[in-house]
């Protein structure tokens, strides 16, 4: 039977030129999880090293709508962690249901208080933070509940001039 981990480990093996099933260097080795939640579209980044609660976030959607664009996020990890979320804001002006132009986000996980319990909990963790934030471009877009009302009533109305917008705005500020 064909697995994702044997389908994985297999094109592993093929780029390394390993057999599959060999031995295997413990540096090259990266969860499923990880290789599906994030594929290569997001890079962080620590502008001061000696402050690892500050870091920035680039999001570089492969797909859908935002497709081209290269979207920053600033997190700051406040001392209450685990306890309370982290700070998100995007750093980049964007045309988006669930991102205010000014940066605000609306994402569950990052909610300290949720009535549907997908809010945060101790129980997260940053890589959860990050596999959110790439996923507003992609499976939580959400224009049914939008924290930018102009953007989704947007889509609604015109979803090839939402799409020319949001191409008007990568090209302007997500570049």
């Amino acid at each position: 039977m064909l697995t994702l981990a044997s389908k994985l480990k297999r094109d592993e093996g093929v780029k390394t030129g390993r057999a599959p099933g060999g031995p295997s260097d413990s540096s090259h080795r990266v969860s499923i999880r990880d290789r599906l939640l994030i594929k290569g579209t997001c890079k962080a980044s620590f502008p001061d090293e000696n402050k690892l609660h500050h870091f920035q976030l680039a999001v570089s959607p492969d797909e859908g709508y935002y497709q081209s664009g290269k979207f920053q996020f600033e997190i700051n990890v406040p001392e209450a962690y685990n306890m309370v979320p982290p700070k998100v804001k995007c750093q980049t002006r964007i045309w988006h249901p669930n991102i205010a132009e000014t940066g605000e986000i609306c994402l569950s996980l990052l909610r300290e208080h949720s009535i549907d319990g997908t809010g945060w909990a101790p129980t997260r963790t940053l890589k959860d933070v990050v596999w959110g934030l790439n996923s507003l471009f992609t499976d939580l877009l959400n224009f049914d509940d939008p924290l930018n009302i102009d953007a989704a009533e947007h889509h609604l109305r015109d979803k090839e001039d939402f799409r020319n917008k949001v191409q008007d705005y990568i090209k302007h500020y997500a570049r």
